[in-house]
């Protein structure tokens, strides 16, 4: 995909973006300037130190923290303009979210867990597209199990079907392998991918393994809250970043 097809009608698109929080120290810069255009059914690497703003600019991109200044538009919608009632219902039908620590709910089974964002959207149908959804990520004998009695990689995946089971345009993962050890977490990771592939939808991955970053179209680097390198975007030069 090239940069312009990405500008013309961007999936997601940050446009001076800047998010500043206030600590014991004083203001905290934590994105700085963040001009971004991510296109429909790409898939974007986010890479960078610790600290660099990699798991905010996610936050950004979800509605779950509000940007000190700048626009911020996805799925369409311009989401710095919406009240919080509006944000959940944008993420609720627009954005799957996976995090590091699965954040499943422990009383609840995985085919309950998979349900639940589509109760909460009033579907009749919820169960049998939950039970669908694992079926299509290898657990379909686990339907009944508690996030207690499944293995690290297995919560990964139940949390990988709840958040595509809505289908969403943009999916959002933040170090999803980073609770896995390198045999699971890879293979969680083929299951991510081949979701995206299957539904087309626009995947920003937050990662420091390398081999998760050369699976990525695009790679973007942050330091210090900047966007310091950018492989869809040509250097001076006219060479593409690295």
């Amino acid at each position: 995909m090239t940069e312009d097809n990405r500008a013309a009608d961007p999936a997601i698109n940050l446009d001076g973006v800047h998010l500043r929080l206030t600590s014991d120290a004083g203001e905290v810069n934590i994105l700085n300037d963040i001009d971004l255009a991510i296109g429909p059914g790409e898939t974007l690497g986010v890479v960078g130190p610790s600290g660099s703003g990699k798991t905010s600019l996610l936050l950004v991109m979800a509605g779950l923290e509000r940007p000190t200044s700048g626009s911020i538009t996805a799925a369409g919608t311009e989401i710095t303009a919406l009240d919080e009632d509006a944000l959940a219902l944008f993420r609720r039908d627009n954005v799957g979210i996976v995090f590091q620590n699965f954040h499943l709910v422990p009383t609840m089974t995985a085919l309950e867990n998979v349900a639940m964002p589509l109760e909460f959207a009033g579907h009749a149908d919820a169960f049998e597209r939950a039970r669908a959804e694992l079926e299509a990520v290898g657990l379909g004998p686990r339907l009944v199990h508690y996030p207690g009695q499944l293995s690290g990689g297995e919560q990964q995946r139940v949390a990988l079907a709840r958040a595509f089971v809505t289908e969403p345009a943009i999916l959002l993962a933040d170090e999803p392998t980073g609770n896995l050890d390198g045999a699971t977490g890879e293979a969680v990771m083929d299951v991510l991918f081949d979701l995206h592939a299957r539904r087309d939808t626009t995947l920003v991955l937050v990662t420091h393994q390398p081999d998760l970053v050369g699976r990525c179209g695009r790679v973007v680097q942050l330091v210090d809250g900047r966007v310091a390198a950018d492989s869809g975007r040509p250097a001076a030069g006219g060479e593409s970043a690295p």
